[in-house]
């Protein structure tokens, strides 16, 4: 029989550790919480044991109960292309406003192009114009970083992003850096230039960098707050766009469809899906360099069979493990948080 909750609710409370999940307890005229804080902890804390060196950080959001539980949850982590949702969402936004049009051509110059991965940059100066729509599937759906730098000027850049995701109430992710500028600081080489286009030409360049720098260059990036997000951030701002809190109804179902058609991180959260169970999704990845992965990282709204939803992040910083590992170990934390959700 199902109960009524609190009449206001509960602080955040955490479970004892600081790798422990951390719960907050839903508003008034919601069901009980059916998540087993207790059980989820102790089996994403062996998880995240086997990860290490590696930090896993676990978020997951039940639309039905407003229950938000996390692990590791007020931890940063890096977001690689994690941010293209957020980007995909404010682009649609300046297009229900009337100041974009998804079928506006855009011209693609020698000064927009960005390091790998990027088709657009790759197909650069055979073709040079798209329009706003096809930018925004290739970098929302795709990961294409030309596309995500070119939609990313044409809102105001990273620092427009982020303000309209705080005047959205989503707090606690941070975009800072267009790809053009995050991928070469990374890897610790020069500022990135047109000639350096496509793998074949940008691979030499970061592998002549002195590994003394590039190993820097990671520290520095793990270490530091621009371009990162806590998992309860992530599972806010996929619980903001999936009940139509960013963005008109249209523009909601055009960027969830873009983002269920991603054929990116089979291995990860899709792996995880029960029979019958989708999956609308954008992941993350940072190049692996002197056998470390900066991040590897999966978040989505997962609809089950019987129309349940549940926004759910997995974030894996500093591994060291190869990528079959880092995708079976979000895989894994998938499965322990659908079967702690009764899924």
């Amino acid at each position: 029989m199902l109960r009524r909750a609190f009449l206001v609710s509960a602080p955040v409370v955490m479970a004892g550790f600081l790798g422990a999940c951390r719960e907050k307890e839903p508003m008034l005229g919601q069901l009980d919480p059916v998540i087993d804080v207790k059980a989820l902890t102790a089996q994403l804390q062996a998880l995240a044991d086997g990860a290490a060196p590696g930090a896993l950080g676990v978020a997951v959001r039940d639309a039905q109960t407003g229950q938000t539980v996390a692990f590791n949850a007020d931890r940063r982590f890096p977001l690689q292309g994690v941010f293209r949702a957020p980007l995909g969402a404010a682009v649609l936004a300046e297009v229900d406003a009337g100041k974009l049009r998804l079928e506006q051509i855009i011209t693609i110059r020698d000064i927009d192009l960005s390091p790998p991965f990027s088709p657009v940059a790759d197909a650069w100066p055979a073709r040079t114009d798209y329009s706003l729509v096809e930018l925004l599937e290739r970098a929302t759906g795709a990961g294409d970083n030309t596309a995500a730098d070119v939609l990313m000027k044409l809102i105001g850049g990273p620092g427009v992003l982020t303000a309209w995701l705080v005047l959205k109430n989503v707090h606690d992710f941070r975009i800072d850096r267009y790809e053009r500028q995050l991928q070469p600081e990374i890897a610790g080489t020069a500022s990135f230039r047109a000639d350096w286009k496509g793998e074949a030409a940008y691979g030499p360049v970061r592998r002549a960098t002195p590994q003394a720098v590039r190993r820097q260059a990671m520290a520095e990036y793990l270490a530091e707050a621009r371009d990162t997000a806590t998992p309860v951030a992530a599972v806010g701002f996929l619980e903001a766009l999936r009940s139509g809190q960013l963005i008109s109804k249209a523009s909601t179902q055009r960027l969830l469809t873009i983002l269920a058609e991603a054929q990116s991180g089979k291995g990860r959260l899709v792996a995880a899906l029960p029979a019958g169970a989708r999956l609308a999704h954008v992941t993350g990845d940072a190049r692996t360099d002197l056998g470390m992965t900066p991040a590897t990282n999966d978040i989505g709204i997962i609809t089950l069979k019987d129309g349940r939803q549940f926004a759910i992040a997995v974030f894996l910083s500093g591994s060291t493990a190869p990528e079959a590992e880092r995708d079976a170990v979000i895989a894994r934390a998938g499965r322990i948080v659908l079967e702690a959700l009764k899924a």
